[in-house]
């Protein structure tokens, strides 16, 4: 390849204002050619409004969802007890609270998406990588959603109609009537894209407290049918606090960090809003640890109970949920799955791959198109498979997603804050033949540092259930700490190609 570009494109002035904050100046044309479009374009200061409230209520909104229920649920289920659960997913959200808030930096800084942040280390059109490879996540989580969202539809509508429905024939391992819940749990959302975002919008503001009161009121049931708080502690570790624990502690860490690697890649989509530097700081720091254990507390207490209650930890909260007596009690527990599933899921999971896609092709594919290729992937990756079990849903896919997330988060924080000092041209982020176009709209460099940190990070991990075996067993002994292989790996390697050419560029 070579540096040449196509048709150049007028490059815009800037202005950093006294807090920092950069801008494109006033009277200054707007970026503009094929690698733009509205939603891609900086956010102006004026509209960057967000406080430490509105970071805090965005991650309390996102952590009380089923699937950081199932983290902690699951945790159990493979033989911790409430303590080390606790214990893991805390360290978990402190260590990946780090990655987000240095990549968060550029979003207030500069006022511009995950996709175009990318572009400085990864190329103009190199950005697509990236942002192809955290859209098919999101795909992955949209689908595990989504499925849950149709399990609760299946369980309230088999406590309404009957044992007919539940024991419907069955196709592929589950009855033909789960199937078609998750089929109308897909198409309501699929609905709701048509409709708009912003109702869903305001529907977050009072789904998040809701969903709290839910797990509130499921650890009080649970607490009633264990004889009172007592059985919930003290129902002892499968593994102990020896080598066994340890064993099972990294693969664990890994998975944790893993559930939030996604958002700490695009949180810039978010903090591009924000008013300061000190707003996003302090409003993840103070919504993403706190919420998240505090929830994780909730869950393990009552998938503790289940343990005591039923002989075996339940780590599904649907069906846990559908064991009760009570038609009110299992209404209420699966409408707060449904309302917790469904604002979470668009708001999380649909919104960044949407914007994701349409990076890849600005001039063809808007926001609905791309929100509908995410709703189709989703249904392909078979996320039944991936949720059938708590080892496959935090060793492989939490496993996998955080190896592979890492690797990118290395590349974004070792460009940004070692290499630029957080200092971007926002104009050339946008323009052919500027400072980010390296060869051909590519950095060859950034690419290599990914594939190569991602193949360390997860080439020897086990695949199951979906492929079997590992595709490099000589790489198994990284595989229980593959976000932190993939991360380290990337941001050294990355480190090691740049600087030279770094060091070419300063003294040119």
């Amino acid at each position: 390849m070579s540096d040449t570009a196509p048709a150049p494109v007028p490059r815009p002035a800037q202005v950093t204002l006294p807090d920092g904050r950069v801008e494109i100046a006033p009277g200054s044309p707007a970026p503009s050619g094929p690698y733009t479009n509205e939603d891609l374009l900086p956010v102006p200061v004026e509209r960057r409004t967000w406080t430490t409230y509105n970071f805090s209520a965005l991650w309390v909104g996102m952590a009380h969802n089923t699937a950081s229920w199932t983290l902690a649920s699951g945790l159990i289920a493979v033989g911790m007890d409430w303590k080390q659960a606790v214990f893991t997913i805390a360290l978990a959200n402190v260590i990946v609270l780090i990655p987000m808030l240095l990549t968060g930096h550029a979003g207030p800084k500069y006022g511009i998406p995950f996709p175009v942040f990318a572009r400085a280390s990864f190329g103009v059109r190199g950005a697509n990588l990236p942002a192809v490879v955290r859209a098919l996540v999101a795909c992955g989580w949209f689908g595990i959603q989504t499925w849950i969202g149709g399990e609760a539809i299946y369980f309230l509508a088999g406590k309404l109609i009957g044992q007919g429905w539940a024991d419907a024939s069955r196709i592929g391992g589950y009855a033909w009537t789960m199937w078609l819940s998750f089929a109308v749990f897909w198409a309501i959302q699929v609905a709701i894209i048509y409709r708009g975002m912003e109702t869903i919008r305001r529907f977050e503001n009072w789904a998040a407290p809701f969903v709290l009161v839910g797990a509130v009121v499921m650890l009080w049931w649970m607490s009633d049918k264990a004889g009172g708080l007592g059985p919930l502690f003290d129902q002892p570790s499968g593994l102990g606090w020896g080598g066994d624990f340890w064993k099972l502690f990294a693969p664990s860490l890994m998975g944790m960090i893993g559930f939030w690697s996604t958002l700490s890649l695009n949180i810039p989509d978010f903090t591009r809003y924000g008013s300061s530097q000190r707003a996003q700081t302090w409003g993840q720091s103070l919504g993403l640890p706190t919420t998240m254990t505090l929830f994780a507390f909730l869950s393990v207490l009552v998938t503790s109970g289940s343990q005591a209650v039923y002989g075996k930890p339940i780590w599904d909260p649907v069906q846990l949920a559908a064991r009760t007596d009570s038609t009110v009690g299992l209404l209420y527990a699966l409408v707060t799955v449904l309302v917790a599933t469904l604002s979470v899921n668009i708001a999380a999971n649909l919104v960044s791959p949407a914007f994701d896609f349409s990076h890849v092709a600005p001039r063809k594919i808007g926001f609905r198109t791309g929100a509908l290729i995410t709703c189709v992937l989703a249904v392909l990756i078979r996320p039944w498979k991936l949720y059938a079990d708590p080892q496959g849903y935090i060793f492989t896919w939490l496993g996998l997603v955080g190896g592979l997330l890492g690797t990118v988060a290395g590349i974004l924080i070792a460009d940004y804050w070692i290499l630029r000092r957080t200092r971007l041209d926002l104009g050339d982020l946008y323009r052919p033949g500027g400072r980010y176009w390296y060869e051909g709209g590519w950095n060859w460099r950034a690419v290599v540092a990914s594939l190569v940190g991602g193949v360390l990070a997860v080439g020897g991990a086990d695949f199951h259930p979906l492929l079997d075996g590992r595709p490099l067993p000589a790489l198994s002994p990284l595989a229980d700490y593959g976000w932190a292989v993939g991360l380290g790996t990337s941001m050294v390697l990355y480190l090691g190609l740049m600087l030279p050419r770094h060091r070419r560029r300063a003294m040119g």
